[in-house]
């Protein structure tokens, strides 16, 4: 049957069927009800009508409103099923190939992960009353974690969703001890239970066992076939509280999303904790005292959708002309003008774990670049950004990032959102100078390593971040995850059998160790079994040096590091080899080094270009050729006192490209 939509173009495509249902139309089931649709007088009613009117927010009060998140691994299905829950409450057509609707992004597409917390609001008729159902879908992976921690604190309760065939993983681990940190309704839920593979007895006693929560009504389900789906929504009204607050007290939400729309500026994702607010209202944030005057106000559904109204308990959306990033502070009150409220608590900023430099290949778009990164920090509060200058790569930034996947993923978002064209530095991690005064430093960037002198006057130790690393696995990959994190200069803390085949370890590792290889080293080592989690565990004092990159003698700063001195051989032979791969031949000998200090770790040579200035020489005394070569020898020698060798910006994206690699 074709589709009546392109009748509908002035409404969203997932308003089709109520719009038709406000006028009085059937649904499509048959020749007769499609002529009715296409009718001349039903594409007039359908054009008078109004989406929001079909949406009345007023009438669904707070004990009718349920907030509730998805938290899970990585690819344990949060993302199916809510795909399966929108369809459910007709939110979106059952009819399109619904593929991860709320995996907006190209890169979480293109990788097939949730890098982003997407909120949607759905309505749900459950023994004869209208709830409305708030849904946010967050990420599975260790990186995001920031993300999952924010979307939890706009939430009274969350599906804990655990895959019957892998059973608990690390993050399954860390996400139900956040949930339970923040005082949140747990509901575990068993996905792919239609599996040849799955295994849910073996798995209840899993989640028993590590969680102690009661199993017994625990929810079992196939998003992706749609086995018992039917269950989870109810499950969700009748176990999960709803939000507190009260509709008579002056307005205050907590902002905690946002983006950056080219037609409207910024728009504010709200949690309304007290009171209403409605389209011409004037608010002011608690962070900035800055004024403004709401000129949109609606709900996720499943995109934006204008409703002109909010009130407690309820989560969407404003638009009040913010025009820079700078603006919208994550964890930030608003209220009404005039009507002064107590703060919310909102949330503790996140702690930058990697730290890396990011250049433009082309020094004219630097300004370009500035409005795209403050542009995408908007929606990614979690990056820290500072600007720096490099001698080798010019202006560029110091960005801070929860881990190596979120710094990459960041990367991707700039070259496919604004595309940008850049180089990423080395990542490093933030180290600690403990000064014989007591003070402390901490520095981010190689070039603020004390040198020799300053260490031996001033510096009394020097310290490294640790992580408490969680790790699951089939015991029969014990002896080879022992050794990983043995070469990585770990400490086992514990080591606990899940069940009867698996293995939870904890070891205290260097986070300069994990942010490295070591989860590709993981993954392969244990066949691709094992997942990771980690968290922060302090400083712990170290042997740390830095290494730098001599050309000719000169230094590189793009290229220095911060080591532990166990490392320094290996990782300075490794780097003069592939810097040799990547820097051309110049008309004199390149001499490449790696240093700590003054004293040279590795050295690598590239000859010179040397013409053949005797080719023309066919015969006479053999004199006349020595003093040719004598010469272009003495030219040779003059050249590499005076000449400068630079690493062009493409050999630099060459050795980080393989170093990466």
């Amino acid at each position: 049957m074709t589709s009546c939509y392109p009748l509908l173009r002035h409404v969203c495509r997932q308003d089709a069927g109520r719009l038709g249902h406000q006028i009085g139309l059937k649904p499509i089931t048959s020749v007769q009800t499609w002529k009715r649709w296409n009718s001349k007088s039903t594409t007039e009613k359908l054009k008078s009508a109004d989406p929001t009117k079909l949406i009345d927010l007023k009438t669904i009060p707070a004990e009718n409103i349920r907030n509730f998140s998805i938290i899970a691994h990585i690819d344990h299905g949060k993302s199916t099923l809510a795909d399966r829950l929108l369809e459910l409450t007709n939110t979106i057509s059952s009819r399109g190939s619904n593929k991860q609707v709320l995996d907006k992004l190209k890169v979480e597409r293109e990788r097939g992960i949730t890098v982003k917390a997407q909120t949607v609001s759905m309505f749900y008729k459950y023994k004869g009353k209208n709830y409305l159902l708030n849904l946010i879908d967050t990420p599975g992976h260790v990186d995001f974690s920031y993300e999952v921690s924010r979307s939890l604190a706009a939430c009274q309760g969350t599906l804990l969703l655990v895959d019957a065939a892998q059973g608990i993983q690390a993050q399954t681990v860390a996400n139900f001890y956040l949930a339970y940190g923040q005082g949140l309704e747990i509901i575990p839920v068993l996905n792919k239970i239609d599996l040849p593979g799955a295994e849910p007895d073996r798995v209840l006693k899993q989640i028993q066992s590590a969680f102690e929560v009661d199993t017994s009504s625990i929810l079992k389900i196939s998003a992706k076939t749609g086995i018992n789906i039917e269950s989870v929504l109810p499950s969700v009204i009748e176990k999960i509280p709803c939000p507190k607050g009260s509709m008579t007290k002056p307005f205050r939400a907590l902002l905690f999303d946002s983006w950056y729309d080219k037609y409207v500026g910024v728009v504010c994702m709200l949690g309304v904790v007290d009171g209403t607010i409605r389209k011409g209202d004037k608010v002011v944030s608690a962070y900035s005292d800055t004024r403004y005057e709401v000129t949109e106000v609606g709900i996720m559904h499943p995109e934006q959708l204008p409703t002109g109204y909010l009130h407690s308990g309820q989560v969407g959306y404003i638009v009040c002309g913010m025009k820079t990033a700078s603006e919208a502070h994550i964890g930030d009150t608003f209220h009404h003008i005039g009507k002064k409220v107590e703060a919310l608590p909102g949330f503790q900023p996140a702690q930058s774990m990697v730290f890396a430099g990011i250049f433009p290949v082309d020094t004219n778009d630097f300004k370009k670049m500035d409005d795209s990164i403050k542009k995408l920090t908007l929606n990614d509060a979690s990056v820290s950004v500072h600007k720096e200058t490099s001698n080798a790569l010019g202006q560029g930034w110091r960005l801070g990032f929860l881990g190596t996947l979120h710094m990459d993923v960041f990367r991707q978002r700039l070259e496919n959102e604004y595309e940008a064209n850049i180089i990423v530095t080395q990542p490093t991690v933030p180290y600690r100078i403990v000064y014989k005064d007591g003070t402390t430093k901490t520095i981010r960037n190689p070039s603020e390593f004390p040198d020799g002198d300053e260490r031996a006057a001033r510096v009394s130790r020097l310290q490294e971040p640790m992580v408490l690393a969680t790790m699951i696995f089939p015991d029969e990959y014990m002896g080879k995850m022992i050794e990983l994190c043995g070469t990585r200069r770990g400490e086992q803390r514990e080591y606990v059998y899940v069940d009867e085949k698996r293995v939870m370890m904890k070891y205290i590792l260097p986070l300069a160790e994990v942010v490295t290889d070591f989860y590709d080293e993981l993954k392969g080592r244990s066949s691709g079994y094992a997942t990771f989690d980690y968290e922060e565990a302090g400083y712990e004092d170290s042997e740390l040096v830095k290494m730098t990159v001599l050309l000719n003698s000169k230094p590189v700063d793009a290229l220095s590091v911060i080591l532990h001195r166990s490392q320094v051989d290996l990782v300075g032979r490794d780097w003069v080899k592939r810097l040799k791969g990547v820097i051309q031949r110049q008309l004199f000998d390149v001499v490449i080094q790696t240093a700590l200090g003054t004293k040279i770790v590795a050295r690598e040579t590239i000859s010179a270009l040397r013409k053949n200035v005797t080719a023309k020489c066919y015969g006479g005394d053999v004199s006349r050729k020595m003093k040719l070569l004598q010469k272009q020898k003495e030219g040779k020698k003059r050249m590499k006192m005076i000449g400068n060798v630079e690493l062009p910006q493409k050999a630099f994206y060459d050795f980080m490209d393989n170093n990466a690699s």
